[in-house]
């Protein structure tokens, strides 16, 4: 006779259905709140710049949401294929050589450009790989994301000490946007073949979620097979 299992009460009941709900219902209504505010927030903007006579929103009786974020896609695009050819490349120089002119400007426009250009090159491989170190003492690992060599002077003076180093970043949790900048020698950092992407999603969620083609990467033990018995000798 196979015992029974014992009820559970109804509160119980209505609190882990509750639960469940909220697993399901959660992410779905967070992620449809961010691409709403990331919608509206191109919207106020883009809409307020532009003419009367290119405004949607003039033709019809309702708001189109998402008419900004699209007519900003489309400028940057065009902005992008016209500062290819000559007198594109023309205009920007001009426009670049004005903005050095101005010292606080030109300190932030630098910057941030070149953040841009080393980000989003196709070719580099800044923030494209994931690794641990021992950080914050012997014994402790961090996860980091990998930057890039150490170059210039802090490369020179590394050189000089017979030291090769790489620069990765830090990120903490549950908000990986900030975090330190760490300069450690490359034999001390141990590669992993997860995703930027999967290792972000393992720091929001405190190590809640982990990557799931981990799971396919694991390789099973073989089975030990038995010896076969000794031919028998006739």
């Amino acid at each position: 006779m196979t015992e029974k299992l014992p009820r559970l009460p109804i509160a119980t009941r209505i609190r882990n259905n509750f639960l469940a709900g909220l697993i399901i219902c959660a992410p779905v209504a967070i992620t449809l709140w961010l691409t709403w505010s990331v919608v509206r927030w191109a919207d106020s903007w883009v809409k307020p710049y532009l003419p009367a006579r290119y405004d949607p929103d003039n033709y019809l009786n309702f708001a189109v949401p998402g008419s900004g974020l699209l007519i900003a896609l489309v400028a940057i695009t065009l902005i992008g294929f016209l500062g290819k050819n000559l007198i594109g490349q023309s205009i920007v120089q001009f426009s670049e050589s004005l903005v050095r002119r101005v010292p606080l400007v030109r300190s932030i426009y630098q910057s941030v450009k070149q953040i841009f250009e080393t980000v989003l090159k196709d070719k580099t491989n800044s923030f494209k790989k994931v690794g641990l170190i021992e950080y914050p003492s012997p014994g402790l690992w961090a996860l980091v994301f990998i930057s890039t060599d150490a170059k210039g002077e802090i490369a020179t003076k590394f050189k000089a000490m017979g030291q090769d180093m790489v620069c990765v970043f830090l990120p903490p949790t549950p908000v990986p946007t900030a975090g330190f900048l760490i300069f450690t020698p490359r034999e001390k950092i141990v590669p992993l073949d997860m995703s930027p992407e999967d290792a972000a999603k393992l720091l929001i969620s405190g190590g809640l979620v982990t990557p799931e083609e981990l799971a396919g990467r694991m390789v099973k033990p073989e089975r030990t097979r038995k010896p076969l018995p000794a031919p028998i000798e006739m």
